[in-house]
């Protein structure tokens, strides 16, 4: 309901029910309360100073909060001073609940509006805390500060002396759940356990916790779930006792596994260090265990545990695996194990003693698992070994080094592999695996080597008709191998390396080699000679060469590298035997006799002025055969030019004289073109006249057909069109002809082969009812000898005089011999009854008609 509207006059107030308004006597300064419904009339020394106002309705289960509220009497009265002016509570405050609509006093304020109270559900609390000293309703004392819960389900009535600090709401604890709880402040929780402020605490049972007023929840902690296979390590943040009622010192470190408890929930004091996942050995696999615990948790710093598969089990805090986990060692035949002692030990296997440092060996096959007092050296395996194959071996406490070639060879634990080192160009040479005979165009060009096994054997192959020096530096001898030979180096012996003079003209040390060619070859140089008459020549020459080794015994062999580079020491010694024969003739001797002035220096005259065949050089059996003079060319500019003009006038001579025999030939040639080409224009204008008349032919052709028309044109088309239909119908007749003849023979093939297929259908089936009969013919006859072979030859026999002897003993027991009974007119059958009379056998199916005739006609 609005309130109303003031009336025109200021001094009429119409106030409804349940409004108010404030009235100040301006005369006494003192405000006054008028309540509705009434008509008021404002005093001219009156003021409305509020209202109307309508007045504070207070539902059920709502409240408000009136600041400076008015003092009432024991008889809940208004209580006004001498004034008349209601008292106040000034500064203070009062909560009112659901009552009647009330107005403010003079004075009054309304601090909170009409509220709902607050609803506390259940599991849930309000923390009040206390601002004045009060007495509760149930009578217990509250000082200011204090602090409590109210707990739900319920409906909170709020005081003046109590604040709400916050809403509280439990906390579901799960299975495998726990809170960790902090106290505020001394209390008691809900256990009626003491706590100190800062101490925490774990609360483990499962459902709803709703924490105390000096409680908070600190986390939440989810239980650890343990299996067979996983573990949690643990450290004790301070020394207190743990679920398992153990004493654990601060700093301490354990394991709970799933043989302690299914699930863990770490305490207060506990931190998890991490999961230890379980370590599992096969039958195959052990491991080493550093700084093991003994049985009473105590960790053994500087030992070592071996534990050998098949296990599981858990590394202890401080533990550790030395290499993780080895497998076992499993050796074959040609495998075997390097083992070394690092202290002091009794080996069970071999029955001794072993010092620290002592090596020795086991070989295969075996399985083998070190103990903790053993450190394997390495793992070695047997190299098998060809017969042109090696290995250098060095004994590691004598120094000895030795060559095992041609078996399979396992290093011993005194033995190491030795690696031969060779000069660099001798490595190289080896490394690049070049023939020395059918590569030497390849000397120049660099192949990329293979690295080679140094501790492998040298091998070398010498080819055919070449020879390799190797020296043995401690025996301090040389030996020569010929080829085709594989060189096989021992382990003091080197190659000996030959560094030959090589190119045009020679040069030293151009040419590497191991292996000396024994020839026959040749070599080509380039010597600079000068005549008497002071001409300087370049010749290029060109040697054939070998060595003979008429015994290969080690005085000859040696003389073949008595002289390092025989091919510089040849050509020097040549050329200068060339330059001294050059020197003593003149210049146009020695271009008209170069070829004999030359061979006779090198190669001599023999008593007959002969030219010898062949050069020597004994130091090592190295001869020339022959030499070939490929190029003279003057080295002096002067000379080069005066010989070529005498060339050259040559040469002009010689061009001049073929150029007059060529013009003299193509004069003739020219003659014999002009003859044909006339002979050729006669023929062309023929054949151009014949080629005119088959045109005028032709065109005599063309004009006839033309005259004659379409006529001639269509008659030849008629006649056409049917010739090609007489012929397509002979054609159509024989294709015809053809047609049915095939139908025909095919037909009477069909025929043929349908009458084949019956009567041979016919002549099976006839088959199979034949062998039908025969069978069952003889299965019939088989039965009824089987039948009668069952039944038996006196039972048949029996059966047989059975009747006729009935007949005669009822014949004698009537008296009567014979009788015959007929009406006279029946012929009788007199044959069966003399039959019957001696005797025979009458059938018994005759016999029953006989009987059966009888007795009719009787």
């Amino acid at each position: 309901m609005s309130a109303p509207r003031r009336s025109v006059e200021e001094s009429l107030y119409r106030i409804p029910p349940y409004y108010y308004i404030h009235c100040l006597d301006q005369n006494t300064n003192v405000t006054r309360l008028e309540i509705g419904p009434k008509t008021y009339i404002r005093q001219d020394n009156e003021r409305i100073v509020l209202g109307p106002e309508k007045m504070i309705v207070v539902p059920p289960r709502h409240y408000c909060v009136v600041e400076n509220p008015v003092v009432r009497n024991k008889d809940d009265q208004i209580v006004c001073n001498e004034s008349g002016q209601a008292k106040l509570f000034h500064a203070d405050q009062e909560i009112r609940l659901a009552q009647d609509p009330f107005p403010l006093y003079p004075g009054e304020v309304l601090k909170q509006p009409v509220t709902p109270l607050k609803v506390v559900p259940a599991n849930s609390a309000l923390r009040l805390r206390s601002i004045l000293d009060f007495e509760d309703e149930t009578g217990e004392k509250r000082t200011a500060g204090d602090e409590w819960l109210f707990e739900g389900p319920g409906t909170y009535i709020p005081r003046k002396e109590v604040v709400v600090e916050e809403t509280i709401r439990a906390t579901v604890i799960k299975p495998n759940q726990a809170i960790r709880l902090r106290a505020r402040k001394e209390c008691l929780d809900r256990d009626g356990s003491a706590r100190v402020t800062g101490e925490e605490w774990l609360v483990k049972k499962t459902g709803a916790y709703l924490p105390g007023a000096y409680e908070e929840v600190v986390d939440v902690v989810n239980a650890y779930v343990l299996t067979e296979k996983k573990a949690l390590h643990m450290r004790s943040l301070k020394t207190f006792k743990d679920d398992f009622s153990i004493v654990r010192k601060n700093g301490e470190e354990w394991l709970i596994t799933m043989k302690d408890t299914e699930t863990h929930i770490p305490g207060v004091y506990e931190e998890v260090v991490g999961v230890v996942n379980i370590t599992t050995l096969t039958n195959r696999q052990y491991c080493v265990i550093l700084d093991p615990t003994d049985e009473s948790g105590k960790p053994q710093l500087g030992r070592k545990k071996l534990i050998k598969g098949e296990k599981s089990f858990f590394l202890l805090p401080g533990e550790r695996l030395e290499k993780g986990i080895q497998n076992v060692y499993i050796l074959g035949e040609d495998e075997g194990l390097i083992l070394r002692a690092n202290e002091c030990f009794k080996d069970k296997d071999a029955g001794s003693e072993r010092n620290p440092g002592d090596r020795w060996m086991i070989r295969g096959p075996t399985e083998y698992v070190p103990p903790v007092e053993v450190e394997v050296v390495m793992k070695r395996q047997a190299i098998p070994l060809d017969e042109n194959e090696g290995i250098y071996v060095r004994d590691i406490k004598s120094g000895k080094v030795r060559a095992i070639t041609g078996e399979t060879y396992m290093l011993n634990q005194d033995e190491e592999l030795w690696e031969k080192t060779l000069p660099p160009i001798v490595e190289n040479l080896i490394a690049q695996g070049k023939d020395p005979l059918a590569d030497r165009g390849d000397r120049g060009r660099e192949v990329a080597a293979k690295a080679r096994d140094k501790t492998r054997v040298v091998t070398f192959r010498v080819p055919h008709n070449a020879a390799v020096q190797i020296y043995d530096y401690k025996e301090k001898k040389a030996r020569v191998v010929f080829g085709p030979e594989l060189v096989m180096l021992g382990p003091d012996e080197q190659f000996t390396q030959l560094s030959l003079s090589g190119g045009k003209p020679k040069k030293p040390n151009v040419i590497k080699s191991l292996c000396l060619l024994l020839g026959p070859d040749f070599c080509t140089d380039i010597i600079i000679v000068e005549t008497a008459d002071h001409a300087r020549l370049s010749l290029q020459l060109s040697y054939n060469w070998h060595f003979e080794v008429s015994e290969k015994s080690e005085g000859e062999a040696a003389k073949l590298f008595s002289v390092p580079d025989f091919t510089g020491d040849a050509c020097k010694a040549i050329a200068s035997r060339v330059r001294g024969a050059v020197a003593q003739v003149q210049f146009d001797d020695f271009h008209k006799n170069s070829a004999k002035i030359i061979r006779a220096s090198v190669f001599g005259l023999d008593d007959k002025n002969k030219v010898k065949e062949k050069f020597t050089f004994p130091q090592n059996n190295l001869f020339i055969t022959s030499i070939d003079i490929q190029s003279v060319e003057p080295v002096d500019q002067r000379t080069r030019d005066s010989l070529m003009k005498s060339v050259q006038l040559a040469i002009e001579i010689t061009t001049n004289s073929q150029e007059a025999a060529a013009r003299h030939e193509a004069e003739r040639l020219e003659q014999e073109a002009k003859g044909r080409l006339e002979r050729q224009k006669i023929s062309d204008e023929a054949e151009a006249e014949r080629s005119r008349k088959e045109l005028l032919e032709l065109q005599a052709n063309s004009a006839a057909v033309e005259s004659t028309g379409q006529a001639k044109a269509e008659a030849q088309s008629r006649a056409e069109a049917a010739k090609i239909e007489g012929e397509a119908a002979v054609d159509q007749a024989k294709l015809k002809a053809q047609a049915m003849k095939i139908e025909a023979e095919s037909e009477l093939e069909r025929l043929t082969q349908a009458r084949d297929a019956e009567l041979r259908y016919v002549k099976e089936q006839n088959d199979l009812e034949l062998e039908k009969s025969r069978e069952i013919s003889s299965i019939e006859t088989q039965k009824f000898k089987e039948m009668v072979n069952a039944v038996g030859a006196d039972t048949l026999r029996t059966m047989a005089a059975a009747g006729p002897e009935l007949q005669v003993k009822l014949l004698q027991s009537l008296g009567l011999k014979s009788t015959l009974i007929t009406d006279g007119s029946t012929p009788i059958n007199l044959f069966n009854t003399a039959n019957g009379l001696i005797g025979g056998v009458v059938p018994y199916k005759k016999r029953r008609t006989g009987e059966s005739d009888e007795e009719d006609e009787a």
